[in-house]
């Protein structure tokens, strides 16, 4: 480690701060292919381009309703300007953006450099950088976040993947009381400017080790950044925004989303880390929502609104700290609140979520705010089993039915 500590002085020696004010953020300064036939491609706007050899089950995203109003989020792309990725192609085109503007900026991580990684985001960068800005590591999580970690202290700009994230619960204790604390207790003389992401999620019969959701482990974490994208625009856009805060940003990835196909500018964007996104305008209903869940939401709208319902959508995507701009100006329009979630109900990210909604707009609720989560209960290997254990269209249907009752 003290070796990798000296290359890493050695390469930050002509290192330029990156204006934290430019960015809206607070003081919060193995192998694992996937299964095979379980990956699909799957459109920005809900529609599954085909499976590879799968083995389709009833009760997939798909339903048969079909909306009567076109949603302005969900129309094509086909004619729309810049280029089309997949989201893991996104998510490195983001990284290697990066890479080019700022030399401090490395990659380590299990299988990270010749292989690509296990889901190919870093797929073409060791030959293009080097063995030193991408860096392969041992299955060794604990050691290589704390490297990671060590580096950004001294001025460089790491991105540590993790090779899923329930392996970063190895390196929790470099997390918590160094990632997100070293700031605090050093009075400021460190700055922690590092990105940790990873696939997560529940996946297609990945079992239950494989598939944890752990945003809310790491929203407990006093001094950490939690962003979850949900499409190629964000994926790249919350990248680029990660590596060049000053603070350490946890960027959570699903497992089935890397597939997903959307245009995304020809030109250089960056997102905000701390703005959630009006996925659909409406008036009836909020349905907050994240991640992979989004889709399922946007599944059960095209049911709403065969319905008569006008649910508004928002892709709240920073899960630490909460938009509570957006989501409180959408509570003032509609006074109903539905959170859908693939985190666990207990101690989840609904139940904060759900909590500061109270503590900040209880005036403005005309129904009790529901919220939709996964079964507290281990994933199981099952896939009818793994179902039931997620929340799906029917359920969301329901709820705004009962909620607008």
């Amino acid at each position: 480690m003290a070796a990798a500590l000296q290359t890493a002085a050695l390469l930050s020696a002509s290192h330029n701060l990156i204006d934290p004010q430019r960015f809206r953020v607070g003081l919060l300064a193995r192998s694992l292919p996937g299964r095979r036939g379980s990956i699909f491609v799957v459109r920005a706007d809900g529609r599954t381009s085909g499976f590879f050899n799968a083995k389709s089950r009833s009760g997939n995203l798909i339903t048969n309703a079909v909306a009567t109003k076109a949603d302005a989020s969900t129309s094509s792309t086909a004619s729309k300007p810049g280029h089309e990725l997949l989201l893991f192609e996104a998510l490195r085109e983001g990284l290697e953006e990066e890479m080019d503007r700022d030399p401090h900026v490395c990659v380590m991580g299990e299988d990270v450099g010749h292989y690509g990684g296990s889901y190919k985001v870093t797929k073409g960068l060791a030959p293009k950088y080097g063995d030193l800005r991408v860096l392969d590591t041992p299955i060794a999580e604990n050691s290589f976040t704390g490297m990671g970690i060590g580096a950004a202290m001294t001025g460089l700009r790491p991105v540590v993947e993790g090779m899923n994230m329930g392996f970063l619960l190895l390196a929790f204790n470099q997390i918590s009381n160094n990632c997100g604390m070293l700031h605090y207790t050093s009075g400021g003389q460190f700055k922690i400017p590092i990105v940790i992401r990873g696939p997560g999620g529940v996946g297609r019969q990945l079992g239950a080790e494989h598939s944890q959701r752990l945003e809310s482990y790491f929203q407990s974490i006093p001094g950490l950044q939690l962003v979850a994208c949900s499409t190629p625009y964000n994926a790249k856009g919350l990248m680029k925004a990660a590596i060049r805060s000053e603070n350490p940003v946890v960027l959570f990835e699903h497992v089935l989303l890397y597939n997903l196909k959307e245009r995304i500018p020809d030109e250089e964007y960056v997102l905000c880390l701390e703005e959630a996104e009006m996925v659909r305008p409406g008036g009836h209903v909020t349905i907050l929502t994240y991640s992979r869940m989004r889709y399922h939401v946007m599944q059960a709208v095209k049911t709403l609104v065969n319905k008569g319902y006008d649910p508004e959508v928002i892709d709240i995507r920073s899960l630490k700290p909460f938009d509570l701009y957006t989501i409180g100006n959408s509570v003032k329009k509609t006074h109903r609140v539905l959170i859908v979630e693939e985190c666990m109900r207990t101690g989840g990210i609904g139940s904060s979520l759900r909590a500061a909604i109270i503590d900040n707009f209880w005036d403005y609720l005309d129904a009790p705010i529901l919220c939709l989560s996964s079964q507290d209960v281990p994933t199981p290997y099952a896939g009818t089993l793994e179902e039931w254990t997620v929340v799906q269209p029917a359920q969301i249907v329901a709820a705004v039915e009962q909620l607008c009752e």
